[in-house]
């Protein structure tokens, strides 16, 4: 049953990766500047989405379903994260954090203006999640064949 969970998770998350690598090429092409004609902003826009959607995959059941795999405790938030750091999925904590952080500011902030301000991060943590994201699928693939 658990098997089956984690080759769900690597399915669907390797599909959202897919679609985060996507926008972050188009965003990558717009680059940042002062201002944004609709359809750029619309690009960011889904990119914003697509990155807070993709860290809430990430720690929220990936890696929470690779905990419950290896019988690892079911604790908080910083718990997941820290099995995971130990797993060697990410370099840094504190990095995490931030990506994390980023995708609160993301899912708070209702105000144009205030969303263009984060922009510059996204391009720079999507990246950190695609690579994150690839070693995670990596690792729960040679975890469920051996």
């Amino acid at each position: 049953m658990m098997k089956e969970k984690i080759k769900k998770d690597i399915q669907l998350f390797g599909k959202q990766l897919k679609w985060i690598e996507f926008s972050l090429k188009e965003c990558q092409d717009i680059g940042i500047k002062e201002n944004y004609t609709i359809d750029e902003f619309g690009k960011f826009e889904t990119l914003c989405s697509r990155y807070a959607r993709g860290i809430d995959f990430l720690i929220r059941k990936f890696f929470r379903n690779l905990d419950e795999y290896e019988f690892e405790n079911q604790g908080t938030l910083i718990d997941v994260i820290n099995s995971a750091h130990k797993r060697g999925l990410f370099e840094s904590v504190d990095e995490l954090r931030i990506m994390k952080d980023v995708r609160n500011t993301i899912s708070h902030e209702y105000i144009e203006d205030e969303l263009q301000e984060i922009f510059d991060e996204v391009l720079i943590y999507s990246q950190k999640l695609i690579i994150i994201g690839q070693n995670s699928i990596n690792y729960a693939k040679k975890l469920i064949n051996n």
